[in-house]
């Protein structure tokens, strides 16, 4: 029996690499839809008998992320994580699981990032062995390739949720209370500024989109992101950073694109996650007729964010004093909203009102 179903999966790979040369050697264009077409006439010339499964294989590894394309078609799956050829793990509905998906070997997965990132202009080589990058859907791709990862090429991709929650779903969920929700839409339609703060995959972002939903329509919002993930309706003006091109030129940081955004007569500015020199740029925003702004910060806790983001915005004071921007910062953050994960439940922790020398949890 072993022997047997040795034998047809050794068939079943030489017609997905005839097939592959087919379509290579054809002037196909390398659209999804198109190489499905194109694959599914060659199959029915040459293998009429071939099991449909060695469509989507083909066509994944000609455009896709080849063996782990199936796993961004399950919508419970939030994270893909490839460690290596033989180990591929996902995140599914909170919970970490491994995956019996394998690559060839390392250059497999090397091909399969190339692949994605060749449209977007971006490289990765030995000399540019980090990468980051925001897909066309919107999801994120993070890899690392020897010599900085030891063991070989590292990749971790974040899927991009189209539908973004509205605050009563976050009660729905369980990640917060009634009391906290009417807290933080009245912060919102009162143009209160908060910060989201929490560690990572607590769902700073997912809350941020749920905040950012709650603005009344008819104000100019500018949002601000590394990589753009927020996805709400309304006057929405969206910018993002961009990285350095494969000779190192064009690269638009955020803290540029938050001194852009104020030329852009914004109500709000939203950046998506202050991580830099532009904590400044975003404080004096919010201290100079910018009402009602929001953000995320890495922290773990309301007291943490606020020294973080002073610890930030130091990098780009520029003669700017730590008194001064402290005094700044306590002046221009109304409110910063907690997350917390526990296994695999995400929820509000804490909801803190910011004053001049501490912040006081607020009863919800």
């Amino acid at each position: 029996m072993a022997a047997i179903l040795g034998k047809g999966l050794e068939m079943a790979m030489a017609v997905v690499e005839r097939v592959l040369r087919r379509v290579l050697e054809s002037d196909v264009e390398l659209s999804r839809d198109q190489a499905e077409a194109e694959v599914r006439r060659i199959l029915s010339v040459e293998s009429p008998l071939a099991s449909p499964g060695i469509v989507d294989v083909v066509v994944d590894t000609l455009i896709g992320m080849g063996p782990i394309e199936p796993l961004f078609r399950d919508p419970t799956v939030s994270d893909v994580f490839v460690n290596g050829p033989d180990e591929v793990w996902v995140e599914r509905l909170g919970i970490l699981e491994r995956t019996d998906v394998t690559f060839a070997d390392d250059s497999a997965i090397l091909a399969a990032v190339e692949r994605t990132i060749a449209p977007l202009g971006l490289r990765l080589d030995r000399a540019s062995p980090l990468l980051s990058a925001r897909l066309p859907d919107g999801s994120r791709l993070h890899a690392v390739i020897p010599p900085v990862s030891v063991g070989g090429p590292i990749v971790a991709i974040r899927r991009f949720t189209a539908v973004a929650p509205h605050l009563e779903t976050f009660v729905d969920w369980g990640s917060m209370t009634d009391g906290q929700r009417v807290i933080l839409e009245n912060a919102v339609i009162n143009r209160k500024n908060i910060v989201v703060s929490g560690g990572t995959g607590t769902g700073k972002t997912t809350l941020l989109n749920a905040l950012a939903a709650a603005v009344p329509a008819g104000e100019r919002i500018v949002t601000i992101e590394d990589a753009a993930e927020l996805r709400f309706s309304g006057h929405v003006v969206r910018l993002e950073a961009r990285p350095p091109n494969a000779e190192g030129q064009g690269k638009v940081t955020l803290a540029e694109l938050v001194r852009t955004a104020l030329r852009l007569r914004p109500d709000r500015i939203i950046v998506g996650e202050v991580r830099g020199a532009e904590a400044l740029d975003m404080i004096s925003a919010m201290n100079t007729g910018h009402d009602g702004s929001l953000s995320t910060v890495h922290a773990n806790g309301p007291e943490d964010a606020l020294w973080r983001i002073e610890t930030l915005a130091l990098t780009g004071s520029e003669g700017v004093g730590e008194t001064a921007i402290r005094r700044q910062l306590r002046s221009a953050v109304d409110l910063v909203v907690h997350l917390n994960r526990r296994n695999s439940h995400r929820q509000v922790e804490v909801i803190a009102e910011v004053g001049p020398e501490t912040c006081q949890e607020l009863a919800c």
